[in-house]
């Protein structure tokens, strides 16, 4: 972004929301899509009662909006397919009320289609609120991430999956606030000098050499660098190519047991094995990409025939996920 924007008054997307939401659609892959995106919020926001937008409802209307995008759904389709589509689990959990009523109460029939027979909370949903034994939840971050701090418990207490996926990352790549915002997103040019300040007094300098034309078999790329004049190399996953690489079966949509991924994103639980018999609207996957999480449904009755995949797997849009007989 380089200036404001008026079309803020039409979208309504709340100022702090606008860059955020840049940015995970660019990590989805929608970036080419923003201004889809942007539309698709203000009829997002009208599909949930036109709501007050502020954190956490805004980042309810932001997942509907890259999910009608991703699928390609307007504001009717959504409606009228209500009853089958595998919303957002923020979205989800907004409409049975667990961030409280909006003032004007919820969207039916919209509501009633989505949730069917779910749970609904009535009331504050803290007064309902199980108490969170901090103490037990220290020692089981800990035990996951020894360098985790009290701070870390306050985030798992309130964001458990994203505080996870952050000190994966962390523990994976170390302290990346340190690099430029150019440099995070979209690498280094090859002969680009950047410095890297790791702490007061310590200074990185850093220039990128060459990059290996040829892939390893699991699709990473050798990259040469000098680090404060000493060369040093570093094999890198190219994402890009790794996407030319991925051959996972894409669900038929013309055959109604084949279950596709509806986002991009990672697997992160698999609440079904083969054989087991499933009713229409079951949950059979949950999914999760950039903060928002996914239950994927059964989108008709019947026996899980076959899975194709399993935890942690990256999927692609539209990947096969099983088959019900």
């Amino acid at each position: 972004m380089k200036s404001g924007n008026a079309d803020v008054y039409l979208s309504e997307i709340p100022g702090g929301q606008y860059t955020n939401l840049q940015f995970q659609a660019y990590s989805l892959g929608l970036e080419e899509f923003f201004e889809d995106v942007k539309k698709a919020y203000r009829e997002a926001n009208l599909l949930l009662g036109d709501i007050i937008k502020v954190t956490p409802s805004s980042k309810v209307v932001g997942d509907l909006a890259q999910f009608m995008v991703q699928n390609k759904l307007s504001a009717d389709d959504v409606l009228s397919k209500a009853e089958e589509l595998s919303f957002p689990k923020s979205v989800i959990e907004f409409l049975q009320g667990f961030i409280g009523e909006p003032y004007q109460g919820f969207p039916e029939p919209f509501r009633s289609k989505v949730l069917k027979d779910m749970p609904r909370v009535s009331g504050r949903p803290g007064a309902s609120l199980a108490l969170l034994d901090f103490d037990k939840l220290k020692v089981e971050l800990k035990e996951k991430h020894p360098f985790s701090t009290d701070r870390d418990v306050m985030s798992a207490a309130l964001y458990p999956q994203v505080t996870d996926d952050y000190l994966t990352f962390h523990e994976n790549f170390g302290p990346v606030d340190k690099l430029d915002t150019r440099i995070f997103l979209t690498g280094p040019k090859v002969g680009e000098e950047f410095e890297v300040t790791i702490e007061k007094g310590k200074t990185l300098g850093i220039k990128t050499l060459a990059m290996a034309e040829d892939l390893t078999p699991n699709g990473e790329r050798e990259v040469f660098f000098e680090m404060n004049g000493q060369l040093r190399s570093v094999f890198i996953k190219d994402k890009e190519a790794v996407k030319e690489l991925h051959i996972h079966p894409k669900a038929d949509k013309n055959v109604k047991g084949q279950v596709g991924a509806p986002m991009p994103g990672s697997v992160i639980d698999i609440r079904v094995a083969v054989g087991d018999r499933v009713e229409k609207g079951a949950a059979l996957v949950v999914l999760s990409a950039m903060k928002m999480e996914m239950v994927v449904q059964a989108p008709v009755a019947g026996v899980i025939k076959s899975l194709d995949i399993k935890p942690n797997m990256k999927l692609e849009g539209d990947d096969l996920l099983m088959t019900i007989e």
